[in-house]
């Protein structure tokens, strides 16, 4: 058994988080937002009713990671990951913040994922066997499952309040935020894919694909599309589809470093995926935080803190 327990819920002296998605929990302090990573795992839409241990921490030292290190192509919002320099009524959950959280500042999100694959998988996968299409994009014919594409290309979606975002083609997203803004959003995406899987291929990683969120500042009388910053999580193995870069063999699905002994186990009991959500077996919380934990050790090249 793991020799930690998952931390599911927090709280800051009492005050309950302002929000809560599948797995952050965040606090508003006004100018800055406190986001606190739990050990909550989410699958099919769903939070079940296990933890891994250890996640949350594993999700925000990566970030942390690749924050500092494509601070060169584009601004971020990370303030601060050390808890002692937080608010004063953060002080009490020092323990609890270590390593989990970030201080970070405020934005308003793009109301749009922006997605970019190199390879072929997922639902990218599925429109393509069904319109030759990813996105409104045509591909070449005759490519298979996990088949690395000519070139990475960009593939926006809709944020959905509850459920799977849904893809959308670019001429639908640049209607959403703006032609100025949808082509800073979508260079910095190919660009931050570009550096960042060119790293985790040399760690053997491949990404396959991955999503970033971006969010604007507040207005300065610039360009508005500099007001643009990287924000949310960065290169994770819960926004990204990573592959051990050995055992890549296209023409199917491929092994990874995420949740997929989630997956196969829910799979395997053959739940409906409706409410009550299942726990899950020990063997399988185990597996899975291995998976994490070996991503990030082969990505940032050290031990978890």
């Amino acid at each position: 058994m793991p020799l930690v327990s998952p931390v599911l819920q927090t709280t800051l002296d009492r005050r309950s988080p302002d929000r809560q998605g599948k797995v952050r929990d965040l606090y508003d302090f006004g100018d800055c937002l406190l986001l606190v990573a739990t050990d909550r795992i989410s699958a099919f839409d769903y939070v079940l009713g296990s933890g891994i241990p250890d996640k949350g921490k594993i999700l925000t030292q990566i970030s942390a990671f690749w924050f500092d290190r494509t601070r060169p192509i584009v601004a971020n919002h990370l303030l601060s990951t050390d808890p002692t320099t937080y608010p004063p009524q953060a002080q009490p959950a020092v323990d609890t913040l270590r390593g989990r959280s970030m201080l970070v500042k405020k934005t308003e999100p793009l109301p749009i994922e922006c997605v970019a694959r190199g390879y072929l998988s997922g639902s990218g996968w599925k429109d393509y066997v069904a319109t030759g299409q990813v996105c409104g994009l045509r591909l070449p014919a005759g490519l298979r499952e996990s088949d690395r594409l000519p070139e990475p290309i960009f593939t926006p979606a809709s944020k959905a309040q509850s459920g799977h975002d849904m893809n959308i083609a670019e001429a639908d997203a640049a209607k959403l935020i703006g032609p100025r803004l949808f082509a800073r959003a979508r260079d910095l995406t190919l660009r931050l894919y570009a550096e960042g899987s060119a790293h985790a291929e040399a760690c053997g990683i491949i990404v396959a694909d991955t999503k970033f969120e971006f969010g604007m500042l507040p207005p300065n009388g610039g360009p508005e599309e500099d007001r643009l910053i990287l924000i949310d999580e960065v290169l994770t193995p819960d926004s990204s589809r990573f592959w051990p870069r050995d055992d890549y063999k296209p023409g199917g699905a491929q092994p990874s470093f995420d949740k997929q002994f989630v997956r196969d186990y829910l799979e395997r009991i053959r739940w409906n995926k409706q409410p009550p959500v299942p726990s899950l077996p020990a063997d399988v919380v185990e597996n899975t935080r291995g998976k994490y934990l070996e991503a990030y050790r082969r990505l940032t090249g050290r031990e978890l803190e």
